[in-house]
């Protein structure tokens, strides 16, 4: 069994474990004076290991080095709320607002180039609201989407969750190739894909987070397995050896109300990672002092860079910051060095 563990020196907030051992940075991203954000819905990392915040203040998307120096920004103005980032092999930008029912894909500078979905137009769920408990039967893209994730070959899966039970395929194009999924907790079957990522294989893992379990699928939506060793999570991410990094939510924040954790002790926040036959290599945070460099409050998206750093983003306000149940300075952004 792994432990989670979390080690503070004078200096040095290491987490993780064996060849997972990382430095927990909190102040890493170096903003402008007056330039803030209200929390970090995701983060992604282009090519040259640029570092894209997409966030939910004035300034959705900021850009900065990987030593945290600020670039520029874009897409103010643009969104109705930042949900999920992710950047394609050509560097492509591809931003999910889920208040929008939209996916749109950009340029690095934020020139718009492809946009999925109606603006302002949900489809017919016969959900009433962003609670996936009140969806009635599965739909067309989109209602409330999550997540994208890209094909080795560059079609475009997306997670449609908050209020729809699908998973949607497009051509690299934009052409809607077929959709799979359901509300429920059968195999197949979805209470919020929120997460996804395509393997190095063509898999589909996807993260079905209040069914608090990771799917897998082949490219054409056949269901292979499922990963039970995990906590609500909200997002997927493969690191360069083929190992899967998961932000899981846990069961101390983003709770939906009449839901209530599985035990009094279960974990709140937390990163954990899998070899690809879904064996534990390491496993950090739990939400015990979530404020804490290395622990966390909401975990909702997380990536890694090149050199095998781990960036993590939290929705800290919507998850209940706003209700108090964290400070307003909890970081929504950290980042892990690993240590070699």
């Amino acid at each position: 069994m792994i432990e989670t563990q979390t080690c503070s020196t004078a200096r040095r907030n290491l987490v993780g474990q064996g060849l997972f051992t990382y430095e927990a940075k909190t102040d890493w991203a170096r903003r402008p004076e007056r330039f803030t954000w209200l929390e970090v819905a995701s983060v992604a990392i282009d090519s040259r290991d640029r570092v894209f915040v997409f966030n939910r203040g004035e300034h959705p998307v900021m850009v900065f080095d990987r030593e945290g120096a600020f670039l520029h920004s874009w897409g103010e103005g643009i969104f109705a709320r930042a949900h999920g980032i992710t950047i394609g092999p050509d560097d492509a930008v591809y931003c999910t607002d889920d208040l929008d029912h939209t996916v749109r894909k950009f340029t690095p500078e934020g020139l718009l180039l492809l946009t999925l979905g109606t603006s302002g137009k949900p489809s017919n769920t016969g959900a009433t609201s962003i609670d996936y408990r009140t969806i009635r039967h599965a739909g067309a893209p989109f209602y409330f989407p999550t997540n994208v994730a890209l094909s080795p070959a560059g079609e475009i899966y997306v997670a449609d969750g908050y209020g729809n039970a699908c998973v949607h395929k497009f051509s690299p194009t934009g052409q809607l190739l077929f959709s799979w999924g359901a509300t429920g907790n059968g195999p197949g079957q979805f209470h919020v894909p929120h997460g996804i990522a395509v393997d190095r294989h063509g898999s589909v893992f996807v993260a079905d987070r209040e069914n608090t379990r990771i799917q897998v699928f082949s490219p054409a939506g056949k269901f292979l397995r499922e990963w039970k060793d995990v906590a609500r999570p909200c997002q997927v991410a493969f690191g360069a050896a083929g190992n899967l990094f998961v932000a899981e939510l846990g069961y101390r924040a983003g709770m939906w109300p009449g839901t209530f954790p599985p035990t009094p002790d279960a974990t709140g926040g937390r990163v954990s990672v899998f070899d690809p036959e879904g064996s534990l290599l390491a496993r950090w945070g739990g939400g015990e002092n979530p404020t804490a460099p290395g622990d966390f409050f909401a975990p909702h998206d997380l990536c890694i860079d090149s050199r095998g750093d781990v960036y993590v983003a939290e929705v800290v306000m919507s998850a209940g910051g706003n209700r108090g149940l964290v400070s307003p300075d909890c970081h929504s952004l950290q980042k892990f060095v690993l240590q070699r």
